[in-house]
């Protein structure tokens, strides 16, 4: 009697999901990968989009077509609503049950405003494609409206933009906004002088980058700085209304304000198994869930811990070890062998702030500035899914060195910002 292969099914195709998926494909195994989206997204470069520098397709890639070589994967294009682990299946939203032998979730994660959920609409986070052109939209809109407005009434409110959140993402996107302002547009208007914008990035710790030593910490504030970024430390948002941001009893006039301060797990992580307080679910030593040891929980969603005890960080190199680290341990089982526990190997982290800006942390070693940022363009261009990206993105960022030029000043959409009156062409202030 012929015995089928065992399904595998990998909720969610981004980092962990995906090498999970490339490393089983291998092996004589059914795979499933199922996402509400149909392509994978390379979220290190989503402030690229978000600022205008690249386009969606070039740091995306269609899960079908990466997994195309492989005839024992498939792809369903599906909303997953639920779990019965019991009788070993995925609910999606159609109706329809996926039933599985062995389950990887690797959902990720979305954002966090801290219980003031009603922020969200004026100043969104980053974490999709639609997020990217979303954020792209306002940035370059607001340029567009006090050029209106400047021609119509002879002036125009400031061009203040307001990232909140001093970590990666939030550093990132300071970065970029100030090269724009000052480099990419700063004649292309003629009743406005964009290089006049002020860039104001708030956070509410001591430092940016908090997570880097103190060091690199400093540095990526300094180097911030000199690209004429307003870095604001110790600073709580108290509130975002239309057009402003309100920093205790202080008002900041903003055109446009950008989430980067938080994230959450997916809300499926609690269908599964008890989470820590950020919504993550906890974790055995070999990524699996307490008491189902043929589910195991990836990525954003897992609360694992490293080495030294403390909790493995949100980022993409520990999703994709990860994803590689259960396939090894399922085609382990299959043959008969025990399960090794993960152990994350930590090859460095590393931040660009912008043009030949950024900051490495190699353990012991320790660099920013423009060798930091050759390497951060060396890694990201080496992880991007598909050989035509990495040359698109590469010709992108050669062309953006050379001429300050950013080749997706593309508005589409509504051509309307949250606090500004079209009727009266003003920004509330």
């Amino acid at each position: 009697m012929t015995v089928s292969a065992p399904r595998v099914v990998i909720v969610g195709g981004g980092f962990g999901g995906l090498n999970a998926a490339l490393t089983l494909a291998r092996h004589p195994v059914s795979v499933v990968v199922i996402d509400r989206k149909n392509h994978h997204t390379f979220q290190p470069l989503l402030y690229q989009v978000a600022t205008a520098g690249l386009s969606p397709g070039e740091i995306a890639a269609p899960i079908r077509g990466v997994l195309r070589k492989f005839s024992n994967a498939s792809v369903v294009l599906a909303e997953v609503t639920g779990f019965d682990l019991e009788r070993r299946v995925v609910r999606t939203a159609s109706g329809a049950d996926i039933a599985y032998d062995y389950l990887v979730v690797a959902a990720g994660a979305t954002h966090s405003y801290f219980g003031n959920d009603h922020w969200a609409p004026l100043a969104p986070g980053l974490k999709t494609i639609e997020d990217a052109l979303e954020i792209r939209r306002r940035v370059l809109l607001a340029f567009e409206l006090a050029e209106r407005e400047a021609i119509s009434t002879g002036k125009h409110a400031p061009l203040n933009f307001v990232v909140i959140g001093g970590g990666p993402t939030g550093v990132e996107l300071a970065g970029a906004l100030a090269e724009i302002a000052r480099k990419s547009l700063a004649s292309d208007f003629r009743a406005i002088d964009p290089r006049q914008t002020r860039v104001i990035l708030v956070e509410a710790l001591p430092r940016v980058l908090p997570t880097y030593p103190q060091d690199l910490s400093e540095s990526a504030r300094l180097q911030l700085e000199k690209l004429g970024v307003e870095v604001r430390l110790n600073t709580r948002v108290t509130a975002i209304e239309p057009g402003q941001v309100r920093l205790g009893e202080t008002v900041l006039p903003a055109a446009v304000t950008l989430w980067a301060a938080g994230v959450a797990a997916s809300p499926l992580g609690k269908m599964l198994a008890p989470t820590d307080r950020y919504g993550r679910v906890v974790v055995e030593a070999d990524l699996s869930i307490p008491g189902y040891p043929n589910v195991f929980v990836i990525g954003d969603l897992a609360s694992a811990k490293g080495a030294d005890g403390k909790p493995l960080p949100g980022v993409a190199p520990v999703a994709m070890q990860q994803g590689r680290a259960v396939a090894r341990n399922m085609v382990r089982e299959m043959r008969g062998q025990t399960r090794q526990p993960f152990v994350y190997v930590n090859k460095g982290t590393l931040a660009t702030i912008g043009r030949a800006a950024a900051v490495a942390d190699f353990g012991r070693l320790h660099l920013s500035g423009f060798i930091a940022w050759l390497l951060w363009i060396f890694i990201h261009i080496l992880y991007l899914v598909g050989f035509r990206n990495r040359v698109l993105v590469l010709i992108e960022w050669a062309w953006a060195y050379v001429t300050y030029q950013r080749s997706a000043r593309l508005i589409t959409g509504s051509t309307d910002l949250p606090g500004f009156d079209s009727s009266v062409t003003n920004i509330h202030k």
